[in-house]
């Protein structure tokens, strides 16, 4: 299911990245990333995938195949999308029970988010960190 033209990174390879670079280079960093997401068709962007919470609009749709969760997302600001990619490379193709029992605020952490961008796009993330960890939770069960 992914895109072998842009195989997902980790979060600890976009961390190590992420750590040398000044505040502008985070921000070019985190478009890139957004730009890498997997396209996410326009007919899953529906009021049923939209994220409640956010500044900007983001959709997330969760697939699940023999226990593993597969993430589309997509938002209409490049530096949203970019967060919505730092959060799926945390839990992307991972079994529904290890993303229900992940702590992924606490994997995100060391980005320091809420200190390098303003409280309007970060305000979203918790909303769709909850949403992923719902999801997980119906998948595992």
């Amino acid at each position: 299911m992914t895109d072998t033209a842009h195989p997902p990174r980790s979060l600890d390879d976009i961390f190590e990245e992420y750590d040398f670079l000044d505040s502008d280079d985070r921000y070019r960093l985190l478009i890139d990333l957004g730009r890498a997401l997997e396209d996410m068709p326009d007919a899953l962007k529906t009021d049923a995938t939209l994220v409640r919470g956010c500044s900007a609009s983001v959709w997330v749709y969760p697939t699940e195949q023999d226990g593993t969760l597969h993430f589309l997302a997509d938002s209409n600001a490049a530096i949203t999308k970019g967060i919505i990619a730092l959060v799926l490379s945390a839990v992307q193709d991972q079994p529904a029970q290890a993303v229900a029992d992940m702590d992924i605020a606490g994997a995100l952490a060391r980005f320091d988010l809420k200190n390098q961008l303003s409280s309007n796009r970060t305000q979203g993330i918790p909303n769709m960190i909850a949403l992923i960890k719902q999801t997980a939770d119906r998948y595992a069960r």
